[in-house]
């Protein structure tokens, strides 16, 4: 059972800040040029709590520290400096719970076609993956989940929503918060947003405040036999279970059981979590909707001893039917040549040319069989399975041990470093489908890391559920 709460944010006072200057892109997806640029764009701009600037003489955090020595860090600078934004009524909290239902327009990249993405914030119940309420798409790793905890313990605040994936074909919430027929596109809502902000990628970002009981329980009630796949934020979701399953310990309170143990919802009642770490924030958006865009990821790789892009195409040609592609084509226009070839094919753009290689299912069978079935079938996970690991004696341990795997969205960056003699190999990839993702999370499997990119981001800002 999906479990979702209405709370009461914290929200930024629009008539003390522009939200422009205040709101960010997710914590994991800021380059320190952008931190830079978020510092100095209003001395209450959110970088500050997600993602503040580290100084020579920061200690360990807390847990890390002997009894009796007190932390000084950036997680000790973002909580002193929520405290005080709370205290200047820069940030207040709402006077009563509520939902928000929140849609992004924008334009997709390298195309003219705008699309709109619809979903609404609220407060989602925190669950085991052996729950099977909540699952994930792709693995994590210790040091992200390490420095969010540091920062949740420090703040004891969500800063940021987790993206949750599921499945509706009827449209309840979107109809009961938008107020519009399924299908309707940007501009059909019947209520007016509260909030309008266009973020540095010429991204709309709307907010609608809910705290209509009945309309809340609607939801909550439509939610609650849905499975949950996370889209982006599974360092902070599995941080946050981890957080919780410690303060039930602590409190002596059961995370799986709720505070109210009927259930009950009704004009005069309103669902909360049994303790306020049990849950966390989240932006729930439904799959069977249009406006979800998921764009490749690609893998450029670097510091490989002795590679030759001759012998690295003939050693493929055991495995992948290969086909050289036109010198005049790069960057995008690698993509879309990518776009029209068939299967799960891929580009491996080399120092002496670029290749399609398109995978013979007989030959690269055997060096799959250790892998679920339903990632055998996945183009991103032939590449690390066949030529990242098999070819080139990369396996995941490997990447992580010496990071000489980069992922980057854009093919034209991606490319540019193979030509400039930086990188040995580009291989660029198509985007995962929607169906591909639904089929590997729900079976209990994961992807490659970088598997998926979702476009655009939750913005970070527009609200805060504080646990204290």
């Amino acid at each position: 059972m999906a479990r979702i709460y209405p709370f009461r944010a914290l929200r930024y006072d629009t008539s003390r800040v522009r939200m422009e200057d205040v709101v960010t892109q997710p914590y994991d997806k800021i380059t320190p040029e952008m931190q830079q640029g978020y510092y100095e764009r209003s001395p209450y701009n959110l970088i500050r709590i997600i993602l503040g600037k580290r100084e020579p003489d920061d200690t360990e955090p807390q847990d890390f520290l002997p009894t009796g020595e007190q932390a000084h860090n950036c997680y000790t600078r973002a909580a002193e400096s929520l405290k005080e934004w709370r205290e200047e009524r820069i940030l207040a909290e709402e006077a009563e719970p509520a939902l928000y239902g929140y849609s992004q327009t924008y334009t997709v990249p390298h195309t003219s076609e705008v699309r709109e993405r619809r979903g609404f914030i609220a407060l989602g119940h925190l669950y085991d993956y052996a729950d099977k309420v909540v699952y994930r798409h792709e693995q994590t790793f210790p040091k992200h989940k390490s420095d969010r905890l540091a920062l949740f313990k420090a703040t004891r605040a969500y800063c940021e929503q987790i993206y949750m994936l599921y499945s509706d074909p009827a449209f309840t919430s979107e109809k009961l918060i938008f107020g519009a027929k399924a299908g309707d596109g940007p501009g059909k809502d019947t209520r007016p947003a509260d909030l309008a902000i266009t973020d540095e990628y010429g991204v709309v970002h709307r907010v609608w405040k809910l705290t209509d009981p009945s309309l809340i329980n609607l939801i909550v009630t439509a939610m609650a036999d849905k499975k949950l796949i996370i889209a982006d934020g599974h360092h902070r979701y599995e941080t946050s279970v981890a957080y919780a399953k410690e303060r039930s310990a602590q409190l002596k309170l059961a995370l799986g059981e709720p505070l109210d143990p009927d259930e009950k919802v009704g004009p005069g009642h309103l669902p909360a979590p049994p303790f306020p770490e049990a849950a966390m924030m989240m932006t729930f958006v439904n799959m069977d909707a249009s406006g979800i865009t998921i764009l490749p990821t690609h893998r450029v790789v670097f510091g490989l001893e002795n590679f030759s892009s001759a012998n690295f195409i003939t050693d493929a040609s055991r495995y992948f039917d290969i086909t050289e592609v036109a010198d005049n084509l790069a960057g995008q226009a690698l993509i879309e040549r990518l776009a029209t070839t068939p299967g799960e094919s891929f580009i491996a753009a080399t120092g002496d040319g670029n290749y399609i290689l398109t995978p013979r299912p007989e030959e690269i069978a055997p060096l799959l069989v250790g892998m679920p079935p339903k990632q055998r079938q996945l183009g991103v996970a032939q590449l690390h399975g066949v030529v990242l690991d098999h070819l080139l004696g990369l396996d995941q341990d490997t990447i992580t041990r010496l990071g000489n795997v980069h992922y980057i969205r854009d093919a034209q960056e991606a490319v540019a470093l193979v030509e400039s003699g930086e990188a040995d190999v580009t291989f660029l990839i198509k985007p995962i489908t929607l169906e591909q993702l639904r089929d590997v999370s729900l079976s209990g499997d994961v992807m490659p890391q970088k598997s998926t990119d979702f476009y655009p981001k939750l913005l970070s800002g527009l609200a805060i559920y504080a646990l204290d």
